[in-house]
């Protein structure tokens, strides 16, 4: 299913850059299993996010991967956590 199409200006609006994984544990007390992963993006310091990638990866293969991910994400709350990025 396609969703709304951006235009340019919207596009142009995203901050996409990569980040290397510095830490990966498992996020307990979630309907959906998930990790709680730390970025380390260098200059622009280290955040955090929350992923789904439980199916796909171990929580140890994640250390040191680098990653492609939405810089300028707004956030959002999950539980007492706060995901600063958005994996692409």
């Amino acid at each position: 299913m396609v969703k709304e199409k951006l235009t340019w200006e919207e596009f142009a609006t995203v901050d996409i850059g990569t980040g290397t994984i510095i830490t990966a544990e498992e996020f307990e007390g979630l309907n959906k299993p998930a990790s709680k992963i730390q970025i380390d993006f260098g200059e622009l310091g280290i955040r955090k996010t929350s992923a789904q990638l439980t199916k796909l990866y171990k929580q140890e293969d994640l250390i040191g991967k680098q990653i492609v991910v939405v810089i300028n994400f707004n956030g959002k709350q999950i539980k007492n956590f706060r995901s600063e990025c958005l994996i692409l």
